[in-house]
């Protein structure tokens, strides 16, 4: 009975989408703006417009010249620990507060300061340049005169513009007009929507008849457009001709638009533009992505706080023990000021500065070529992740299809048996028209290999006619484009899609002897075995969404005269739309066992009355503006009934080159590996057992489809009973899961080995990355290729992007882009552990290195009565921190412990930082102790060894805290790099030759004779020896386990 324990369900909290961006919520990007408005624009007459349109500037620049300087400081200031520094120097103005030089204090905050102006100022200049060279491109324009140059800054709502082959659209327009022969032309969308593929886009039917393109500003003509709105894949509009009788009116839709960003693929467009500047679409659609703060620099600032803490109690002890005499407030102050170096004002600049060395590193790694670093603040969150989230298509695996099976119920074909398929097509074609009279005794079988040929051939023409693939024909040096076009040459033949499911299944077509050889915006040919050219009229064609999970076409044979509709989709849509069968289901789910892409291909035979009857229907609902898209989808649905089943195609997408040992190294790690993908349950369990996601021992805990609270209540106790085992759940399951229950099933499923969740949507994939991060606390890192990666490769703590087939979104919105997804394996072992580890040894240190120096102050000021007095003055304070100790210190930052060949030898290596303990509160508190020990030693050691000046007492402790803290370097490397021996070697060399320049601090006669140097040599010794002694026992009897290995 203890399994059934109740479950408490969940209160649902509202959360805040950041990204959301319907309302005003964009500061200066929309404020005090009118809300946009529907629009008419007239073709040929900006001037005639009915309200104000933005100008078409590209502008991604932070600030401008005025706000730069202003906008950079606030900025930085607005964090209090810059905001003490600044405070600490601007207090050296008044004159009862003054310690030293104004230097001393001013020079640090400068250079801190200067280094981010100068960092932001590359960031602006290289923005600003950007912009410019787009905001300066030429372009052609229709006008009364004639074509005029227009820069595209100038282009105004209403222009006719023109635009060459592979030049960028370059503002949102309405397309009128192609050179092509097709009446069509092709897009390049990669930056748009991180898709690779071809985009078809047809022209307005009534400006593409008339005979030149100067008759565009004769007609008399205006396009009616919706508001400006983010939603790059729908757009509403209707086209009007007022001067023709009748007049015509042209519904418009995506089909029928270019828009900014894009670049035309094939022939010359003109276009009238509808939308500029900050009402692109790809405007709207650029969102800031949250600035992501790496786990690493929150602990820093953590620290950070308890060492302000500390040099608050401490400068309060110092007046308690003066009895608050006098005026005790500036008193307080003062102490404030003298150990201020308790809080290293360089610490922020070192760690910047380290994160800059290990981007450059990751870039120059030749073992992973093609690395690129999008955001150098967080290198170090590589080296601590437990959950990876990864999509499957293109990231696991290859997102190269291979058609694997046809299905046609009662037989199946492999590739085994694709010879069988050509014969099947070579009959049907090759067939004598006039065949003898069948005789009394015909064989059966006879009947039987006709009737299978048949409805091998229906299957496979249709796979050829149902699509949106196009042939384009290229010369290949020895005929050319018009020639090859001309003759549908095999060899110039290349398939444009915007789905590679799409070419698989033509290429196959083509491999049986059923080719496609051309296609437009009305018609469809190919080539039977025989080389006849079979020609078949598009009607209408409604393409493949994710909505709708499925695509139709309705084609008429010119031969025939037969009108037919076509359509493919997903099972789960296309098992509702088809005649009752006993076979659809199961062999759908024994195909997706064995990894395949299963779709269902079905068609109808309509009569020439119901295809007009239906065309009527379609044409009115296209032309409605409002609820266009539910109108449009109620009439199709009208002829989406009954279909007859014909297939079932398999097409099977391979692993991507060592996915298999790049998973188990992160499983080795101690990294959960969770799967989310839009594809479905079968293919996903499949690819996770394919890939070694999910081990051969594991057990496979399949979630069913729940609906209900009840129903979820039940399961969820169910999957409580297992134990070891990996979970497979599917979005619905899921998203009811997160409504009622979602603290227990989060508990449950972060204790899973490996978790894939299938028929994911792009939120989902964003929500679940956001809860593993509240519920867990662990860091998170998300791999994906497409742009429906986005979102969670943006949510997640540390994004990866894969270079892949569905284009550069991906890897534009992440942190980190790569090549191949056995590259992360690398990235993680061995930068992201390196970085994490040099980082934590770089802050202590330099804490370490802040520390000693306010111990020897401490000490200096409660043995003289403690007097606010500044120790050192000047030059040394700032020389202290920069070019006597900076070099060794930031060399810390090419050390490591171990061979990247045995960090990825070795994965459990990784697994100990997952714990958090290169910087912890125990090795902060062990710095602090080694600091006040040694800051100890070399003050005491100076005060009682001194024999007359004061001046002495500086000489010796200030060469012994440069020696030590050289020394110091020495002892925490690990393996030693010629530049740290250079860095030791150069900073020893500084000091000595500035001895020269410092008679005013240094008694230069004094630290020649031989009682300095053993003065030195001992208190440098007695600070420094133990802590070598201590090292050599800790590694000879307890050695951490990288040691073990390098031994």
């Amino acid at each position: 009975m203890t399994d059934n324990i109740p479950l408490q369900p969940v209160r649902q909290k509202k959360r805040m989408d950041s990204k959301h961006r319907g309302g005003c919520c964009e500061c200066l990007r929309c404020c005090g703006r009118r809300d946009p408005r529907p629009r008419t624009v007239w073709l040929g007459h900006p001037e005639k417009r009915d309200q104000r349109y933005p100008r078409n500037v590209i502008n991604n620049q932070k600030y401008n010249f005025f706000t730069f300087l202003p906008g950079v400081l606030f900025n930085q200031f607005k964090y209090f620990f810059n905001l003490y520094f600044l405070l600490l120097a601007c207090s050296q103005f008044v004159v009862e507060m003054r310690l030293g030089a104004l230097y001393t204090y001013w020079v640090p905050l400068g250079f801190v300061l200067a280094v981010t102006v100068l960092r932001e100022a590359a960031e602006e200049l290289r923005c600003f340049t950007r912009d410019k060279e787009v905001n300066a491109q030429i372009y052609s324009k229709l006008t009364a005169r004639g074509t005029v140059k227009v820069k595209s800054s100038n282009i105004q709502v209403g222009d006719l513009i023109i635009v060459e082959k592979n030049q960028r659209v370059p503002a949102d327009m309405i397309f009128l007009r192609t050179s092509e022969k097709n009446g069509s032309c092709f897009l390049r969308t990669d930056q748009l929507d991180g898709e690779t593929d071809w985009k078809l886009r047809l022209p307005v039917t009534c400006t593409q008849r008339l005979p030149t393109a100067s008759d565009l500003l004769q007609i008399r003509s205006y396009v009616y457009a919706e508001e400006p709105n983010i939603d790059i894949h729908n757009f509403v509009g209707t086209f009007t001709r007022e001067d023709s009788d009748p007049p015509v009116n042209e519904s418009l839709s995506i089909e029928n638009t270019l828009w900014a960003s894009t670049v035309i693929a094939s022939g010359t467009v003109v276009g009238v533009v509808l939308y500029t500047g900050r009402e692109l679409r790809s405007v709207m659609n650029t969102s800031n992505p949250r600035s992501k703060i790496g786990l690493f620099d929150l602990e820093v600032n953590c620290l950070t706080k308890i060492l302000f803490g500390a040099l608050v109690v401490v400068s309060l002890v110092m007046v308690a023990l003066q009895h608050f005499a006098g005026r005790w407030y500036l008193q307080i102050i003062r102490f404030l000021l003298l150990f201020s170096n308790i809080i290293p004002i360089s610490l922020r600049v070192n760690l910047d500065m380290g994160k800059i060395v290990y981007s450059w590193v990751i870039r120059r790694d030749s073992k992973i070529p093609g690395t690129v670093v999008r955001s150098s603040t967080i290198p170090e969150q590589l080296g601590r992740i437990s959950y990876l989230l990864t999509d499957k298509t293109g990231t696991l695996t290859q997102n190269e299809m291979v058609f694997k099976r046809l299905h046609l119920g009662t037989v199946a074909y492999g590739l085994d048996s694709m010879d069988e398929v050509q014969s099947h097509i070579f009959s049907i074609y090759t067939q004598q028209p006039q065949e003898p009279p069948a005789s009394k005794g015909l064989s059966v079988a006879t009947k039987v290999r006709r009737t299978m040929s048949s409805r091998v051939h229906e299957a496979v023409r249709a796979i050829a006619l149902c699509h949106n693939v196009t042939p384009v024909y290229e010369s290949n040096g020895v005929t050319d484009q018009a020639e090859a076009e001309r003759h549908y040459e095999d060899s110039c033949r290349v398939y444009q899609a915007s789905s590679p499911d799409e070419v698989a299944l033509v290429q196959w077509t083509e491999s049986v002897g059923l080719t496609l050889v051309g296609r437009d915006q009305s018609s469809v040919q190919l080539r039977s075995p025989g080389g006849h050219i079979l020609n078949f009229s598009i009607l209408q064609i409604f393409p493949f969404t994710y909505e709708s999970k499925r695509m139709g076409i309705i084609v008429r044979d010119e031969s025939s005269g037969e009108i037919t509709f076509y359509m493919k989709g997903a099972d789960v849509v296309m098992a509702g739309i088809v005649q009752y069968n006993d076979w659809l289901e199961e062999e759908c789910g024994n195909m997706a066992r064995e990894g395949l892409r299963v779709l269902v291909v079905a068609k109808k035979s309509l009569t020439e009355e119901q295809y007009q009857d239906f065309e009527a229907r379609y044409v009115q609902a296209k032309l409605s503006v409002h609820d266009r898209s539910l109108k449009v989808a109620t009439v199709i649905e009208s002829l989406e009934m009954e279909l007859e089943l014909l297939c079932l195609t398999g097409v099977e997408d391979q692993l991507q080159a060592d996915v298999r040992p790049t998973l188990e190294t992160l499983r080795n790690a101690g990294i959960k590996v969770w799967m989310l993908t839009g594809d479905k349950l079968e293919t996903a369990t499949c690819t996770a057992k394919n890939a070694h996601l999910v081990t051969r021992t594991q057990d496979i805990h399949i979630f069913r489809l729940v609906t209900n609270r009840g129903e979820a209540h039940l399961e969820l106790n169910a999957f409580r009973r297992k134990h070891d085992c990996a979970l497979v759940i599917s979005g619905d399951s899921l998203e009811v899961c997160l409504k009622y229950y979602e603290c227990e099933f989060m508990e449950l499923a972060c204790q899973c080995p490996a978790v894939v969740c299938c028929r994911c949507a792009p939120t989902q994939k964003a929500q679940i990355v956001r809860l593993l991060q509240e519920r867990t606390g662990r860091l998170t890192c998300a791999v994906g290729d497409g742009g429906n990666d986005v979102s969670m490769i943006q949510e997640a703590d540390c994004g990866v992007g894969v270079e892949g087939k569905e284009g550069k979104q991906a890897s534009l919105a992440a942190d980190f882009s790569i090549t191949q997804f056995k590259h992360l394996g690398r990235l993680l072992m061995v930068h992201g552990r390196n970085s994490y580890k040099r980082s934590a040894a770089l802050s202590q240190f330099v804490i370490h290195r802040s520390l000693c120096i306010s111990t020897m102050q401490a000490v200096f000021s409660s043995v003289f009565y403690f007097a606010s007095v500044p120790l050192y003055q000047g030059f040394l304070i700032i020389g202290y921190s920069t070019i006597y100790t900076m070099f060794p210190v930031f060399s810390l930052v090419l050390d490591k412990d171990v061979k990247s060949e045995v960090a990825m030898l070795y994965p459990e290596l990784y697994k100990d930082l997952l714990k958090g303990r290169p910087l912890s509160y125990k090795t902060f508190l062990i710095w602090v102790l080694i600091s006040i020990y040694q800051g100890s030693i070399i003050m005491y050691g100076a005060l009682l060894l001194f024999e007359s000046e004061f001046v002495h007492i500086v000489a010796i402790s200030f060469t012994s805290l440069i020696l030590t803290e050289l020394l110091m370097v020495a002892l925490t490397i690990q393996t030693w790099h010629w530049l740290m021996i250079v860095a030791e070697l150069l900073s020893l060399s500084c000091y000595i030759a500035s001895l020269v320049f410092l008679h005013e601090f240094i008694d230069v006669y004094f630290i020649a004779t031989l009682s300095f140097l053993w003065k030195v040599t001992v208190i440098t010794l007695v600070s420094c020896l133990p802590l070598y002694v201590l090292k050599y026992l800790r590694r000879r009897f307890s050695p951490p386990s990288y040691s073990k290995l390098t031994s």
